[in-house]
């Protein structure tokens, strides 16, 4: 009996080699954050599967952004070098919800200055809405003091794809470099 209630106990703490624990939120199987069709800020047209055999994390924002944006893109930075070689594995791409501000230009100019190895991706408005939809991204525009300096609320997180381009994990705004650098870890080795 006492060998039965050790088992139960090990087998419900997850010292029994269960599914594996990460400090981000766990989305394995998820049924939404397939795929997007968009073009980057080189001018290729991209989609998830040109990043097959790479750890990718998806972030949507805008480079307006005051703070949620530039903080992810520093963070995410921050992560990749503390990858040390492996995050040569790591592909981020930011993805605009302000298609009418965030041209090609200011993308080519912003997302790479986190990092050089980082991508921006932008569509149509349209395309924007219809990828957000996928991923489940909620964005509105907030208006400001004049048309174009409105603002945009925006989902704050992260997703992450493994090699084989399935989504794994939402990343919740504000996790620290360290808890999601030991969960792309697990992905990358």
């Amino acid at each position: 009996m006492l060998k039965i209630l050790l088992v139960v106990v090990l087998l419900v703490s997850g010292c029994g080699g269960g599914a594996q624990k990460f400090n981000s939120v766990d989305i394995t199987g998820a049924n939404y954050a397939r795929d997007f069709a968009l073009t980057d800020h080189t001018g290729a047209r991209r989609t998830l599967a040109d990043y097959r055999g790479k750890v990718v994390a998806v972030f949507f924002g805008f480079t307006q952004c005051p703070d949620v944006c530039p903080t992810t893109l520093s963070d995410l930075a921050q992560v990749r070098k503390r990858l040390g070689s492996d995050g040569e594995q790591l592909q981020v791409i930011f993805i605009t919800v302000d298609p009418e501000r965030d041209s090609q230009a200011v993308l080519q100019r912003y997302v790479p200055s986190f990092d050089p190895s980082f991508v921006a991706l932008y569509g149509s408005a349209e395309q924007t809405a219809a990828t957000a939809k996928e991923f489940k991204v909620f964005y509105q525009k907030v208006g400001g003091r004049t048309a174009t300096s409105y603002s945009i609320d925006h989902t704050a997180g992260t997703y992450v794809f493994d090699r084989e381009g399935r989504v794994r994990l939402f990343v919740r705004h504000g996790e620290g470099v360290e808890p999601l650098a030991a969960d792309l870890k697990r992905f990358l080795s």
